[in-house]
């Protein structure tokens, strides 16, 4: 198990990989950008990255208003 922050919120997971955590959030949906561990991380490569202990990572959703 690996503890990691999401969004600024300590938690735990099981989940190997980056895709996995965001699917289960519920924040892989729609328009949205990641930042991991300050950089910001291509959609493509989330199903690969590899969740390690310690792991900051940062969502951000598009939202569309007019």
């Amino acid at each position: 198990m690996s503890t990691i922050t999401v969004n600024g919120k300590l938690m735990q997971t099981t989940h190997h990989t980056v895709q996995l955590v965001l699917n289960e959030l519920g924040l892989s949906v729609g328009r949205f950008a990641v930042e991991i561990n300050g950089e910001i991380v291509p959609k493509s490569e989330l199903p690969d990255l590899k969740i390690t202990d310690g792991m900051v990572i940062e969502v951000v959703q598009a939202v569309g208003g007019g």
